[in-house]
């Protein structure tokens, strides 16, 4: 559910299957209690230079191929806002490169145009975990990341990531949003008449069951909204926080949820199939939003180009932050 970016970044985070991305097996963390913990600087990672100018991307310079045998850490610039601490969901701007050849793998634009939704978390690699853990907003790092804390054996074909590759990080941490809410808290709603009658009933958690008519699927795309949260509208181009659980509207089987993986999922709205994307850009953070997909706002008519094609889908979302 993340934008494609944070995707192929993370390799491996749940909710892939409605970016486009399939999952990669995670590496183990070369140190699991460091990502709790500020990683120290090194002589490899002190031998990068790194330009100092925030808004624009990093000019990078180090003599490859950089050899280190651990993962370490270099403040370039120290910013002044809050700090990132383990767990933390954040946004930063990211350039990665291989160390070995001294290739740029790939990079956002460091002006605040492209943050990636990053948890510092089991769900991204040991070593971008590494890196912001213990950063404050404002903060430029560059990080040596050893394959075991990077892409380990399987590497990133995606990213041109070989096996057990070497990795330069440079992060411009940009902000840490406020923590999303635990689920939809607006106010109940009536949906339109002509609505189809999709029935969703909540348990005591807020994890929505949904029951699809027995009928034919509307043609055009259809949004509802459940309840009408408080909170900021969704911007296009915002990276949301929701809970979602989608059906499938012939089976009325669930093909895909966060519910049952226990968190909420953390993406960009232009990193979804049409409909999806349609149905949060206007709401409201708070909101519970039921929306119906044919094909043409999901994943086409072509179920030989995707398992979900051809399938009208709905999905039951709550908007828990963005920004």
């Amino acid at each position: 559910m993340r934008s494609r970016l944070a995707l192929i970044l993370a390799a491996g985070v749940a909710a892939a299957s409605l970016a486009g991305c399939g999952a990669q097996a995670q590496p183990e963390p070369e140190e699991t209690a460091s990502a709790a913990e500020c990683t120290p600087s090194g002589e490899a990672s002190d031998a990068i230079e790194v330009s100092e100018e925030l808004g624009a991307k990093p000019t990078v310079t180090f003599e490859a191929p950089l050899e280190f045998s651990e993962t370490q850490r270099t403040v370039v610039v120290e910013g002044d806002g809050e700090q990132a601490e383990a767990g933390a969901a954040v946004e930063a701007e990211l350039t990665l490169i291989d160390a070995s050849s001294g290739d740029e793998l790939i990079t956002t634009e460091h002006d605040g145009s492209q943050p990636v939704a990053v948890t510092l978390d089991e769900t991204w690699p040991p070593g971008f975990v590494k890196a912001l853990t213990c950063a404050t907003v404002g903060t430029r790092v560059v990080t040596t990341i050893t394959p075991e804390d990077g892409y380990g054996s399987a590497g990133n074909p995606q990213l041109g990531v070989a096996a057990d590759a070497p990795l330069v990080l440079v992060a411009d941490l940009v902000s840490i949003p406020e923590p999303p809410l635990a689920r939809a808290d607006g106010e109940p709603q009536e949906l339109p008449e002509d609505f189809p009658a999709v029935e969703v009933v909540l348990a005591e958690d807020g994890a929505p069951t949904v029951t699809v008519p027995d009928e034919e699927p509307p043609a055009e795309l259809q949004i509802g909204v459940l309840q009408k949260g408080a909170g900021a509208p969704v911007a296009e181009g915002d990276n949301v926080t929701v809970h979602y659980v989608g059906v499938d509207w012939a089976t009325g089987e669930i093909f895909d949820e966060s519910w049952a993986n226990g968190a909420p999922a953390t993406f960009n709205t232009a990193g979804v199939v049409p409909g999806f994307s349609a149905a949060l850009i206007g709401q409201t953070v708070g909101s519970q939003v039921v929306a119906v997909l044919p094909p043409d706002q999901a994943y086409g008519d072509d179920p030989e180009a995707h398992e979900l094609g051809g399938k009208t889908l709905v999905f039951v979302v709550d908007i828990l932050a963005a920004s």
